[in-house]
């Protein structure tokens, strides 16, 4: 099965409009989550992340913040939404996430990148050494990128204790100002069309990511 058989570029891609899910399915209950008021047991919506039990779901909720971005990506250019973690079972064989005992390792970008060729027929490449503004010409080749932040970012005015550990799907750079989906924002404002000045943003940046979907199509 292929979710996106072609991909053709739009004559203006600035004004596209981006579907945002959370990570945790349940948007409406990211604060309570992360504030502890509330346990992934009490997200009733838990079926929609395509977990095959409760306790699948529970088990990846956590950790599929980049699955949760290309979620996002396929359905602003598909029309169709694929659940998280039929993606992310899809993705195991190739590698883009390792158990290690109970800890569960990923994403890592390399496997990602080939999950996405052989399964989805998109073309992607891993980008590292970059700075905050070089996001700027990955996004003049490609729709998306998926960039590597640490998850406090929810609070910019915070400054993290060191950079990466989650991953936002940044949807545009202009102005010095960049544009991004968070899968595991807090309420409205830090959750879809976050934006923050360009220095903000690197401080939060580990200067990697994964650039998708090129405006060109690519040669396999």
């Amino acid at each position: 099965m292929t979710f996106a058989a072609h991909i053709s570029p739009p004559i203006i891609h600035t004004e596209q409009l981006i579907p945002y899910f959370s990570q945790w399915e349940s948007a409406s209950s990211a604060a309570d989550i992360l504030s502890g008021k509330i346990d992934l047991r009490d997200i009733e919506v838990w079926p929609e992340s395509g977990a095959q039990s409760q306790e699948e779901f529970i088990e990846w909720a956590n950790h599929v913040c980049g699955m949760c971005c290309l979620k996002m990506a396929l359905a602003a250019t598909t029309g169709e939404v694929v659940p998280i973690l039929e993606l992310t079972r899809r993705s195991m064989p190739y590698g883009a996430y390792v158990r290690q005992g109970h800890h569960i390792r990923g994403l890592i970008y390399a496997p990602f990148v080939e999950f996405l060729k052989h399964e989805i027929n998109v073309s992607a490449r891993v980008r590292v050494e970059l700075t905050a503004e070089d996001i700027a010409h990955e996004l003049q080749l490609y729709r998306f990128f998926i960039a590597s932040v640490h998850p406090s970012i929810r609070h910019p005015q915070d400054v993290p204790p060191r950079t990466g550990g989650h991953l936002v799907l940044v949807t545009a750079v202009k102005q010095g100002v960049i544009t991004f989906h968070n899968p595991s924002g807090h309420n409205e404002a830090t959750q879809s069309y976050v934006q923050l000045p360009l220095s903000q943003f690197a401080r939060f940046f580990a200067g990697r990511g994964v650039a998708l979907m090129p405006w060109v199509t690519q040669d396999a």
